[in-house]
Order: C-alpha cells, then sequence, then structure tokens
C-alpha cells in the first residue's frame, strides 16, 4: 500500500509552492493597502490584505494538521521576489507608473485563482485525506471567488481612472 497523499513529497512541495505564492501575495496586497490608504480604494485594499493574509495562515494550519513540513527557503525566496519585482523599469524613477495599479490587481487576481485552484483540488483530494475538513475548504474556496471579484471590480476601476487620467 503506498503513502497517504500528506506523506507524498509531491504533495508537500505542492503545498509549499502554495505558500510561496501566498506569501509574495500577501507582501504585495498590503504594500498596495499602505499605497492607497488615502485613496477611494484604500479600505477595500486593505480589507483584501487581512482576507489574503488569514488565508494563508488557513493554509499554513492545514499543512501543519497533514504534517506537512514548511520549506522556509521557498517562503524566504517569495519574499524577496515580492521585493525585487518592485524594482522592474516602469519609465518613471521615483513615481509609480499609471498602469503600476493595474498591473499589481492583475498579479493578486492571478494568485487568487491560483488560491482558488488550490483549495478546488485540496477538496477533490478530501475523501481519501480524512484530516482535511471539506466544510472549511468549501469556506476558503467561496471566500477566493468573493475575492476575485472584488479584483476585477477594482481593476476596471483602475483601468477606467487610467484612461480618464491619459486623456487629461
Amino acid at each position: 500500500m503506498g503513502a497517504s497523499l500528506a506523506e507524498s513529497q509531491m504533495f508537500a512541495v505542492y503545498l509549499n509552492d502554495h505558500v510561496a505564492g501566498a506569501t509574495a501575495g500577501v507582501e504585495l496586497a498590503w504594500r498596495m493597502a499602505r499605497e492607497h490608504q488615502s485613496s477611494d480604494t484604500g479600505t477595500e485594499l486593505k480589507n483584501l490584505a487581512a482576507e489574503i493574509s488569514r488565508d494563508r495562515q488557513s493554509l499554513l494550519r492545514l499543512m501543519a494538521s497533514l504534517g506537512v513540513p514548511v520549506r522556509r527557503y521557498k517562503i524566504y525566496g517569495a519574499w524577496a521576489g515580492e521585493k525585487i519585482g518592485r524594482l522592474k523599469p516602469n519609465a518613471r524613477v521615483v513615481r509609480r507608473s499609471g498602469l503600476s495599479t493595474i498591473v499589481e490587481l492583475e498579479a493578486l487576481r492571478l494568485g487568487v485563482e491560483g488560491k482558488t485552484l488550490l483549495w478546488r483540488a485540496l477538496l477533490g483530494w478530501a475523501p481519501g485525506e480524512p484530516r482535511l475538513d471539506t466544510r472549511r475548504l468549501h469556506e476558503l474556496l467561496d471566500a477566493a471567488r468573493q475575492q476575485a471579484e472584488a479584483l476585477d471590480a477594482l481593476h476596471t476601476r483602475a483601468h477606467q481612472k487610467f484612461m480618464t487620467d491619459r486623456r487629461s
């Protein structure tokens, strides 16, 4: 008889890759919330950052309950990668580009889509792994879908603002 899903090395890599992605997402979300705190989207971004951070903690708790070790080097790498990603050239020396917010919202949206797929995959594996709480996974999946909708709305508004500012 083979090892359980939670004992699988590939499963541990999979979950650790998602923790790394979540780490970068949390860093980006909180940075965006800080940068936009005085704008009309500041509160929405702050709430999203808090939700994304809680989801990362949920994933870490899930890994602990399954006995899957956290690979710190992946977390540190993702954290550093998010910081390095800020250095991208945008034709501005000090200021943000007019498209920075749009690109950052797209990055967060991609992260939320990845998280959605994670929760769906875990739900698919739950029948063979009794330590996976299907009720909680459904809650996390629903929350991810709501986050995607919120990010889509923020993206639309940021795009409209960019187009308006560009015409001015």
